[in-house]
């Protein structure tokens, strides 16, 4: 086999660094200036790269911003669990399991604020940027169940699985919601224990945790049985059981 010349090495070794340069220029551009008013010139620019690197690695600039904003979204996730005493609880899903990664999720809020900020311009501003929110849409997705462990421990679920995929929206629903509160008035924004307190509630309501799940901090939120018919208890509960 012939040798490869050293021109045609260094070439494949800058076309490389150019993919990483570009998501790096991309998302600088995102922080800078957002989605609707960074160019392919600006990214280009910001990377010291070429248009035609844009296509070559990415197909498009919609999609090199799709994935910049991906990966800064996804570093931000990463800290979800916490570190130290503000790790999350290990064990399966429970109210304060619930609680603190609530806790650690609204600390992003204001620490990386200008990436948050990022993911409402896509959400409102979405049909005008139609190829980044086609990117977003699979990545929303596979986020429903990528939150799971957070909140019920155990690995990340199939993320075919129907059950998960609802109780994975249920996570994702409370958190685009919270992020809109809290963006527009932190002050009035629901904090973790109210949030915690709220599902206490629910589930109590449905028939499925007692009140005094709440003090003890062991209340379950995973597999919890909301079917039960609330008459139907309360009559086993008078007959002792029978």
């Amino acid at each position: 086999m012939g040798r490869v010349s050293m021109p045609v090495v260094r070439g494949t070794l800058r076309a490389m660094g150019h993919r990483e340069d570009l998501l790096e220029g991309a998302k600088r551009c995102l922080l800078e200036k957002g989605f609707t008013r960074t160019t392919a010139r600006d990214i280009v620019k910001e990377s010291g790269t070429n248009l035609a690197s844009i296509g070559y690695h990415y197909g498009s600039k919609d999609a090199l911003l799709a994935q910049a904003y991906v990966a800064m979204i996804g570093a931000v996730g990463d800290a979800f669990e916490g570190l130290g005493e503000d790790r999350v609880p290990d064990g399966d899903g429970s109210l304060e399991r619930f609680e603190k990664t609530w806790e650690n999720v609204i600390h992003t809020f204001s620490r990386d604020q200008r990436i948050w900020r990022l993911s409402l311009e896509v959400s409102f501003l979405g049909d005008g940027l139609p190829g980044v929110r086609e990117h977003l849409a699979a990545a929303t997705g596979s986020a429903r169940t990528g939150l799971m462990p957070l909140f019920v421990g155990g690995p990340e679920p199939d993320p075919d699985d129907p059950a998960a995929r609802s109780q994975g929206a249920f996570y994702v629903t409370l958190l685009q919601g919270l992020l809109v509160q809290w963006l527009f008035d932190p002050a009035t924004a629901p904090s973790a224990k109210e949030l915690t307190e709220g599902l206490r509630r629910v589930i109590t309501d449905a028939g499925g945790v007692p009140d005094t799940a709440a003090d003890t901090g062991t209340g379950a939120i995973a597999d919890v049985d909301t079917t039960a018919d609330p008459d139907t208890a309360a009559r086993t509960t008078d007959t002792g059981g029978a």
